[in-house]
């Protein structure tokens, strides 16, 4: 990130709409848990809180803990989604996904096993398995991850070992779900492979500048507004959007979309990626979870600054 912000001034206006939500934010931490379901991860601060933004002409702003290193988790789905999509292409990334709310929790095995062969959509943990094991054949892990690194803008993107060994050892839901899929003809590949190589991805490090830097490639059409490189197909970045404003935060995403109304994805590592419309990007981490996975805080501060800036896609 060091290398393309350029401490360009932000408007009054913005920039006391981010001290604000940032206030709100770190405010209602202590009214969430953080995850422990995977060991590591409870081992995070619930008091951790930061805020970054960063736009197409280089304003940038971050608040708190925005440097801090944090396990990227189920924010990795939309970059796996981006990158099933640009090596296989729209009709074979959804011929074994669909593209539906779950209504259901990240990593429900229900309506998978009763109501359909297929996962409901890629940013559920079946369905980001799926992809993968379309995908762990051709690539490797380093591969996927300068992917990242890319659409992220941080090079120092890297395994947070402590965390893969903690999502290996704890993994067994997940190595349940590819294994229900491999049982139905879906899942392509070896089970164990595709569950490793998915703890790996929800492993990796990154910041909330990372994840500001990922949402304004988002915004911005897929291109990266500093180098001139497309990273990822504009007609692909249409789907990721849509589907992360539908599917991005769970079974929360309804009223996420209601209250906030941007493009966002979640992790239960903390982190929050946003996508608003105008090239710009906004990265969030809060270890304190609410009821659902997602960051207390993130969101919180996100109704602000929707309320306070005009953000919500359907604002006129």
């Amino acid at each position: 990130m060091a290398e393309i912000e350029q401490n360009v001034p932000l408007s009054p206006e913005v920039e006391s709409a981010f001290r604000e939500a940032y206030e709100i934010g770190r405010a209602v931490t202590r009214t969430g848990r953080v995850a422990d379901y995977i060991p590591e991860l409870a081992k995070a601060d619930r008091r951790n809180f930061g805020v970054a933004l960063l736009d197409g002409q280089g304003h940038s702003l971050s608040l708190g803990d925005a440097d801090t290193r944090f396990s990227i988790q189920s924010v990795s789905k939309v970059i796996i989604l981006a990158l099933s999509l640009k090596i296989k292409g729209h009709r074979e990334t959804f011929s074994n996904v669909m593209m539906e709310p779950s209504g259901d929790a990240f990593d429900s095995i229900l309506k998978l096993d009763t109501r359909s062969n297929r996962p409901f959509n890629p940013l559920i943990n079946a369905g980001a398995i799926q992809l993968v094991s379309t995908m762990e054949e051709e690539l490797g892990f380093e591969e996927i991850a300068d992917f990242a690194r890319a659409l992220c803008m941080d090079p120092d993107i890297c395994l947070d070992e402590a965390v893969y060994r903690s999502e290996f050892e704890s993994g067994n839901r997940n190595r349940a779900i590819a294994y229900l899929l491999k049982s139905k003809g879906v899942l392509q590949g070896d089970p164990e492979r595709t569950a490793d190589l998915y703890f790996k991805l929800c492993s990796l490090s990154v910041t909330a500048k990372s994840l500001a830097a990922l949402g304004l490639v988002l915004s911005n059409g897929g291109l990266n507004p500093f180098t001139g490189e497309q990273l990822i197909a504009r007609e692909h970045v249409r789907t990721i959007k849509s589907l992360m404003f539908t599917c991005g935060l769970y079974d929360y995403s309804g009223k996420f979309g209601v209250k906030v109304g941007v493009p966002a994805k979640s992790g239960v590592g903390g982190g929050l990626v946003c996508a608003p419309r105008g090239a710009m990007g906004i990265g969030l981490y809060g270890p304190a979870l609410d009821e659902y996975g997602n960051s207390v805080a993130a969101v919180r501060a996100m109704e602000h600054l929707s309320n306070r800036l005009g953000l919500h896609t359907f604002d006129i």
